[in-house]
């Protein structure tokens, strides 16, 4: 946003931030906090520590240390945020979880976590850092709320197991490596334990294809639907045996979809799953119960769950593209309403795409755990007042206000530098 239209919506953005003035021990350390939100929301081409400084009119060194050392509670900033989420916009039908990670490619070797990994924003191996995110959204198909619940560095083995790697970055000696899944399972456990309720979970085959992902959602009493990975085995019949032998293994799911009577006998069913600016999106589906496979810590032949799940196979009518999604459902939701959650993704792809356009998710050059993880949570409260301050001016389709997005709005006719100083003396 530019300084006007910053300036435009003041009141809101002051109330907001006196709600976490507890977690500051000393007034300094929260102006610092506002200049840091304000340089995240402003115009500026880059939003890492140094333009933001500048323009603020504090010295870098400070800002730097803001971030790494000076003491205020960001863990109770981040249960507050999610509290406010629970209070003023968990009420309704429908809420939906989206969990994914995404990598921040990251040149040298010093920040928290990097290294040559699996980069989804270049497409290849690369020099990156990778985040676990879980996002909550009302799913709402006119007017959408959505908000980044939680933030949390994946440690790669190679750092877990280099202690003396982590220290300088100031990684604690409790935080090893763990899949993303269990992160995952860490963030929705966390987030229900404080009051956030999901109707549903929605995910990638990253955490859909992992058996004891959906063991743990079960244990949470949680809904979830999620593609799993070809390569997903599974039973769609009780298996006569439980034996090692190929007859009464579990199958992959890609074999199954394509040999099993079960679905090979099946005829497609066209599903209509949105309406979109392009026309309606359509899939065909054929769907089946199956049993998931218990792995045995004896060595012994799995075994198939009790518990019955769901695995839709869909295919887009005109690309032939094949998708596998499995869900915890029970047997009598309705299939079409489990596509339309399935495919609700888009809102956590949106969220970082604006994330990383307007309040530089991406932008940090920092080199300690503790820098990095407040970073993410202020570019989080950021997203979080653009995303109530649209919802608010879209229902009230008011023309009173700018628009809270900077894309496709007028810029500032002077530096932002220049602006940002009197806006902090405004706040103050």
């Amino acid at each position: 946003m530019n300084a006007d239209q910053i300036r435009s919506l003041q009141p809101e953005l002051a109330a907001l931030l006196e709600e976490f003035r507890g977690c500051f021990k000393r007034d300094t350390t929260f102006a610092h906090w506002q200049r840091y939100l304000l340089g995240l929301l402003a115009d500026l081409k880059r939003k890492s520590i140094e333009p933001i400084a500048l323009a603020a009119g504090v010295p870098v060194r400070t800002l730097q240390e803001f971030l790494a050392f000076f003491r205020w509670d960001h863990a109770r900033v981040a249960r507050q945020l999610r509290r406010r989420v629970v209070d003023r916009h968990g009420g309704r039908l429908g809420g939906l979880g989206v969990l994914d990670a995404t990598a921040y490619p990251k040149q040298g070797h010093k920040t928290p976590g990097v290294q040559r990994q699996w980069c989804g924003q270049t497409g290849k191996i690369d020099n990156c850092v990778v985040a676990q995110h879980l996002l909550y959204t009302d799913n709402d198909p006119h007017n959408p709320f959505a908000c980044m619940l939680a933030s949390d560095l994946y440690l790669p083995e190679g750092w877990s197991a280099d202690r003396e790697r982590c220290r300088p970055a100031g990684i604690p000696d409790t935080l090893t490596y763990r899949p993303k899944w269990q992160i995952a399972l860490a963030q929705v456990r966390q987030a229900i334990g404080e009051g956030v309720r999901f109707e549903w979970l929605t995910f990638d085959e990253e955490y859909g294809g992992v058996a004891a992902f959906w063991f743990g959602l079960d244990e949470l009493g949680q809904r979830g639907i999620g593609e799993a990975r070809p390569n997903f085995h599974c039973w769609a019949t009780w298996p006569a045996y439980r034996s090692f032998q190929p007859a009464h293994a579990p199958r992959r799911i890609d074999n199954l979809c394509r040999h099993s009577p079960v679905f090979r006998d099946q005829e497609w069913r066209r599903i209509r799953i949105k309406d979109t600016t392009r026309g309606p999106t359509v899939w065909e589906i054929k769907t089946a119960r199956i049993h998931l496979v218990v792995p045995d810590a004896r060595g012994r032949a799995p075994r198939p769950t009790e518990r019955m799940y769901w695995l839709i196979l869909a295919r887009q009518p005109a690309s032939r593209e094949l998708k596998y999604f499995v869900s915890n459902a029970a047997e009598d939701v309705a299939v079409t309403a489990l596509l339309k959650v399935a495919f609700a993704r888009w809102h956590v792809e949106k969220w970082f795409e604006r994330a990383k356009q307007e309040v530089g998710l991406g932008a940090f050059e920092v080199r300690t755990y503790t820098s990095l993880m407040r970073h993410w949570l202020c570019a989080q409260i950021a997203m979080y007042f653009l995303a109530t301050q649209t919802q608010r001016l879209r229902g009230e389709k008011s023309a009173c206000h700018l628009r809270t997005s900077g894309r496709g709005a007028q810029r500032a006719q002077r530096p932002v530098g220049q602006d940002l100083q009197p806006l902090l003396a405004f706040m103050g």
